[in-house]
């Protein structure tokens, strides 16, 4: 039987010059290093479930500054439609939580070197590209 497509979120936070990333305690990617984010829950606009998101996975509070892109993922997993947005960080250090093995603020480069999508890696570069631009 086929699945409807899941609607995700992910949330590219910096603080200063750095990017807060994950790495992922489940499948797709699991193991790897990615952005904060997961799916979004009934009666949850895109930001709050973001905002919960990196919350529960990382104890870290942010504030949700822009929409980076929409991007999709069609694998054995699933269909996913992923809404990236760019956010700032308010408060907290990092503590692997919920769906994280670990959890960290990286240099933006070694950020790019370290996720293992090239999605995600495009949102990062266009998340930093907003920022200056």
């Amino acid at each position: 039987m086929k699945q409807l497509p899941r609607i995700s979120v992910g949330l590219v936070v910096w603080r200063e010059e750095d990017v807060l990333l994950i790495r992922r305690a489940n499948p797709p990617f699991q193991g790897c290093w990615s952005i904060p984010g997961g799916k979004v829950e009934f009666g949850e606009t895109l930001h709050q479930a973001g905002l919960r998101e990196v919350r529960e996975e990382t104890g870290v509070i942010a504030k949700v500054e822009t929409l980076i892109d929409v991007f999709e993922s069609i694998t054995e997993h699933g269909h996913f439609v992923m809404a990236d947005f760019s956010a700032c960080w308010i408060s907290g250090e990092p503590q692997a939580g919920d769906d994280a093995l670990d959890a960290a603020f990286f240099p933006f480069e070694k950020a790019c070197d370290l996720v293992a999508w090239d999605d995600t890696r495009t949102a990062l570069r266009q998340s930093a590209e907003k920022r200056i631009g």
